[in-house]
């Protein structure tokens, strides 16, 4: 095909194609210098948190020292007038968006999470909600990071060693994602002023591991219309297979949630309540005991930091309570996204159910052989003397 270039057709048609071109280009190179420049700002910004925890690092290795210096630089950081670039905040949570798309990651960062208990459990679930796209969290707890707390804390270090455990989880929150809002609260949640610490939740945690207090704000979230999730025991567990979700009236095997379920319904709560637990039955592990100069020292239950909170030491393998949390953040980040998790698996009477089915197997293989078959115990029967008793 021949053109004709000098053609008043083809001139523009050449004249159009040319300012396309040029069009683009211009649109590639604006975009690049744009991301080399939001990279460059980046990079200062790195450079800036390095060089103050640089100049953090040369106090005094004193617990107190740290701690103070810590909260000195988060205040400053969080004074500063910084806009975190959306593009950037699309970026660190692009696997999240490619699972939950546009509209689900849109309610996720819209989102707002009270964690009441920032241990073990509540600290985990605290880290993945806001490095899944949670824009507002606030923190809800009394205690001090101990040397025990480190084998199971999300956060927490050495250095966190008597700092309140809700400045830990804020300082690494703040280094993790600088655009979310953090509510810190050394407190204890009370039910006589219940509303206070829960104003504006889409959603609580309860990581409480006081009976009373959990009974309390369950109670609560439930008469209020307050969504909550909780968690059960992970102490003096070891299986992570066992753990699960499931609401408040299906569990079985877990003696707090066993508790906790019939406490709520003497308060006319039986259902409604989702619950991550454990079905493996508790061993022989309990707690620590206490050494016998604090027995000396006078009422035992008097070294409570609060009345009715425990003093002596649970075992606890430092996974496990993870697990808890993880279950805890993805429930909610699920049903944040409007992809809820349907009908949980329950393993309530799955023992029953197997035994029967292995029976029906051993009689249709007699049929079949018209040999008699000797019955051996189904191997998941080595539990269910002592599960009976704990349902």
């Amino acid at each position: 095909m021949n053109l004709d270039i000098s053609s008043h057709r083809v001139q523009l048609a050449l004249a159009a194609l040319g300012a396309s071109v040029a069009t683009a280009g211009l649109l590639t190179a604006y975009q690049q210098h744009s991301r080399h420049q939001k990279r460059r700002d980046l990079e200062q910004e790195i450079k800036r948190s390095l060089k103050n925890q640089g100049a953090a690092s040369r106090v005094p290795k004193t617990p107190a020292a740290q701690d103070a210096v810590a909260d000195i630089t988060l205040a400053a950081r969080q004074s500063e007038e910084y806009e975190y670039d959306d593009e950037l905040i699309r970026e660190q949570l692009a696997r999240n968006y490619a699972f939950f798309g546009e509209e689900g990651m849109a309610q996720i960062r819209k989102g707002s999470v009270v964690v009441v208990g920032c241990g073990g459990v509540g600290s985990w679930a605290a880290i993945m909600l806001v490095r899944s796209g949670i824009s507002k969290i606030r923190l809800v707890d009394f205690d001090q990071v101990t040397l025990s707390s480190l084998n199971r804390h999300a956060t927490a270090v050495l250095a966190d060693v008597g700092t309140p455990k809700v400045r830990s989880i804020e300082r690494t929150i703040k280094q993790m994602a600088r655009w979310v809002q953090v509510d810190a609260r050394i407190d204890i949640w009370r039910k006589e002023q219940g509303g206070d610490l829960l104003e504006g939740a889409d959603w609580v945690i309860d990581a409480i591991d006081n009976i009373t207090t959990k009974v309390d704000l369950l109670k609560y979230c439930h008469d209020h219309g307050i969504k909550v999730f909780s968690s059960m025991g992970a102490g003096a567990k070891c299986d992570p297979t066992r753990i699960q979700i499931a609401d408040i009236s299906d569990t079985m095997y877990d003696p707090l949630a066993r508790s906790v379920r019939r406490r709520l319904r003497l308060q006319g709560v039986s259902s409604g309540i989702p619950v991550v637990y454990s079905t493996e039955v508790p061993g022989d592990v309990k707690l620590l005991p206490l050494p016998d100069q604090e027995f000396q020292k006078g009422n035992v239950k008097e070294l409570g930091v609060f009345d009715d909170f425990r003093v002596r030491i649970l075992p606890v393998l430092g996974p496990l309570p993870s697990i808890f949390g993880l279950n805890a953040a993805t429930w909610i980040l699920c049903e944040l996204a409007g992809r809820p998790i349907t009908n949980p698996l329950s393993v309530k009477g799955r023992k029953k159910l197997n035994e029967r089915l292995y029976r029906d197997l051993l009689h249709r293989e007699q049929k079949i052989t018209g040999q008699t078959i000797k019955c051996v115990r189904p191997p998941h029967r080595r539990d269910h003397a002592n599960e009976s008793h704990l349902t």
